[in-house]
């Protein structure tokens, strides 16, 4: 055997490659496996004895092993027995904890958002509570995923939290951890004419019931047409993106198909079930955030010409990955296929098999093809999902940027959660010019500074005039320009309102109503959601854009 040729020259050699399986590899490969196992063996040796400080060999093997696998491609990933809890919530959404999203702000670590029914709002914690201790430990100047690990633990056990409430001041709350499994479905609900809406955040286990559960649901309460919204989803389990579209079309339908290296890799998947409704219009909503599964189901129902998608191009991610348990209670994720959705298209984005300086590049138009739905619409595959209705991605201003970056909307919701017990319902909920003033006066002596993109081309304009050699000239004109940029700055407050107060009802929201509140204070300014009901409610809208152009 090959191993043989090493005798036990390097045993980590040996131990390396014999866990790797000859099997694997086609006979060319032999020699240049060996050379180079032999090679790292060589490295690690002399790094382990010679480097200047001590090294880590756990962490020194974790490096290479990081290193390797990015350089195939982002989702290829190796995970330590440490992380097989955040691997496995990654795949089944269920973990042990509290149930709360929670950022870092400054030193602390704050509550940003509480499951419903779950233990952090059983215990009564709101958005904006600022995390002083866990058991007597202080959490002072610790991370995220530090605090994290604080948080969860076996489910059935409990801890003291200690937190700090704008208004209340510190507070002590006991908790007990379980077992929380995140919904796929985070909101359903008819919002206006008739319409109902599903927001669809994963694709871990049941993903396909909670849909097909909540279509069910709208329809027994008067929905005659439906948004499914995708956005920011980025994917998750492959039969679980079947089983939603099967909740559209009849059973037996071809959705993906999936080619790789070894045969067992190359499937087809078919809906399996009986469909809930085939006819109910539809409307599916992606961004530049919707990836993997999510561009399954709207890529499957477009080339199917079931549903309109309004929004963005999605992310552009075809590849299909398999978990594979290794030794130690390690494992790895590998992209082992690629797949195709009914139209036959591949919506792969990026090449990574083929690299300049070491990124993926997109997929060259000239290799992009063309290929047709079921009613004959054209589609373009290595792009991602195109949406039948094109809308603007939204962004925000320079100073909206500011406010948010400095967690200023965030601080003030704090301020006017403890004035305020209550506030109406999301869906009509609106920040009064009272409220705004109060928010203006709150950030009045705080740091929130920006440069807007007027202010960096006269940077630009200064300096090119400084070495063309005309700054002498237009020096008194660009201070005056300056000026007058400072003057506008000190109004953008005003000029932004309307913005601003939008960002301001969404974190105010949240500390009244939580996962319900974050969908439904977002309706009024959503211009996907406004543009799925106008085309939803002119049927010859909608079938038109189903047909042939």
């Amino acid at each position: 055997m090959l191993i043989v040729l090493f005798v036990l020259k390097k045993y980590i050699v040996i131990l390396l490659f014999s866990g790797l399986g000859l099997v694997a590899f086609k006979a060319d490969d032999y020699f240049e496996i060996s050379k180079n196992l032999e090679i790292f063996a060589d490295v690690y040796k002399q790094v382990n004895t010679s480097y200047v400080d001590e090294v880590k060999p756990g962490e020194l093997i974790r490096a290479a092993i990081n290193g390797m696998l990015a350089s195939l491609d982002p989702y290829t990933n190796f995970y330590s027995e440490a992380q097989a809890e955040e691997y496995r919530y990654q795949v089944t959404g269920t973990f042990a904890g509290i149930g709360s999203s929670i950022r870092r702000i400054d030193d602390y670590v704050y509550i940003e958002s509480p499951l419903d029914d779950f233990p952090a709002q059983k215990a009564g914690l709101l958005p904006g509570d600022k995390i002083l201790e866990v058991d007597g430990q202080s959490m002072k100047g610790k991370k995220t995923d530090e605090v994290t690990d604080f948080l969860k633990g076996k489910a059935g056990t409990s801890f003291t939290l200690k937190i700090e409430r704008v208004g209340y001041g510190v507070l002590d709350k006991t908790i007990t951890r379980e077992t929380i499994k995140v919904k796929n479905v985070s909101y359903h609900g008819i919002i206006e004419d008739n319409i109902g809406f599903i927001k669809l955040t994963g694709f871990t286990p049941n993903a396909g019931k909670e849909v097909q559960d909540a279509l069910i649901d709208l329809k027994s309460k008067g929905a005659t047409k439906v948004v499914l919204d995708l956005r920011n989803n980025g994917g998750g389990l492959l039969h679980e993106a079947i089983n939603i579209v099967n909740v559209f079309v009849p059973k037996g339908a071809t959705i993906v198909v999936t080619r790789g290296k070894f045969e067992e890799d190359n499937r087809t998947y078919k809906t399996l079930n009986s469909p809930v409704d085939t006819e109910i219009p539809l409307v599916i909503l992606i961004n530049t955030n919707s990836a993997s599964a999510s561009e399954i189901v709207s890529g499957a129902l477009q080339d199917l010409d079931r549903a309109v998608l309004i929004g963005q191009n999605s992310f552009g991610k075809g590849l299909v990955q398999t978990t594979m348990s290794l030794n130690y209670n390690t494992s790895m994720k590998i992209t082992t296929a690629k797949y195709y959705i009914p139209s036959g298209r591949l919506i792969q984005r990026l090449d990574y098999g083929n690299k300049v300086n070491g990124k993926a590049i997109a997929v060259a138009d000239s290799a992009k093809k063309e290929y047709r739905t079921k009613n004959g619409r054209k589609v373009t595959d290595g792009e991602g999902i195109q949406p039948d209705v094109p809308v603007d991605e939204l962004t925000y201003s320079k100073l909206a940027q500011a406010l948010i970056k400095n967690d200023l909307l965030f601080k003030f919701a704090n301020q006017f959660r403890s004035t305020h017990e209550s506030i109406e319902e999301p869906l009509t909920y609106n920040v009064s010019d009272d409220v705004f003033y109060d928010f203006k006066k709150f950030i009045s002596d705080k740091e929130y500074t920006y440069t807007t993109q007027t202010e960096r081309d006269l940077e630009k304009l200064e300096k090119q005039a400084k070495d063309e050699k005309y700054f002498a000239l237009l020096q008194e004109e660009l201070t005056k320009l300056k000026k007058a940029l400072e003057s506008t700055k000190q109004s953008d407050l005003e000029n932004h309102k309307a913005e601003l107060k939008e960002l301001l009802e969404y974190e105010i929201v949240k500390r009244y109503y939580f996962e319900r509140g974050k969908v439904e204070v977002g309706f009024d300014d959503d211009l996907e959601w406004a543009k799925a009901k106008s085309i939803l409610n002119n049927s010859n809208s909608y079938t038109n854009l189903l047909k042939v152009n």
